[in-house]
């Protein structure tokens, strides 16, 4: 059984972002992978891949995903395909469906997976609520278009 209560440890990368990591209370050995995204698997549906070509380009400039990160980001992406599958569903069922039993059927079809979604997208920091409690330098690696035309004049 896990140590510290009943919730989730918060990964120590957040916890610097979010401006919330004190030393003392930091893991002296926490493995620190590095932050390169892991190749996108085969057999993601067409959602699924969606989600992984939207998210990884940011995740991996924040330095939130690494390969030691694939399988929790497998299930964000897996999460996000199955509640767009359910919405789809929902649509059908409500144009077609008289039967109040399977209209809500397909109702908590979409909110268990509007769930799993949450859940997970947290984990990364892909809610806006999460979002803002980090603080993140953005790293602009090239030059502005100014700068450059300034430069060669010179």
């Amino acid at each position: 059984m896990p140590k510290g209560g009943c919730h989730n440890k918060k990964p120590t990368k957040l916890k610097v972002l979010q401006g919330t990591a004190r030393k003392d209370r930091m893991p002296a050995n926490e493995p620190q992978p590095t932050p390169i995204a892991p190749e996108m698997p085969k057999g993601l549906d067409r959602y699924a891949k969606q989600c992984w070509q939207r998210n990884v380009p940011i995740l991996e400039r924040l330095g939130l995903l690494t390969e030691a990160d694939m399988e929790m980001f497998i299930s964000y992406c897996q999460a996000w395909s199955r509640y767009c599958h359910a919405n789809k569903r929902l649509k059908k069922v409500l144009k077609e469906a008289d039967d109040i039993e399977v209209i809500r059927r397909a109702e908590v079809s979409v909110e268990k997976a509007e769930h799993s979604v949450r859940l997970l997208a947290n984990e990364f920091g892909l809610s806006p609520a999460s979002r803002s409690r980090l603080s993140v330098e953005v790293k602009n690696d090239e030059e502005g278009i100014l700068e450059k035309i300034w430069s060669t004049q010179s």
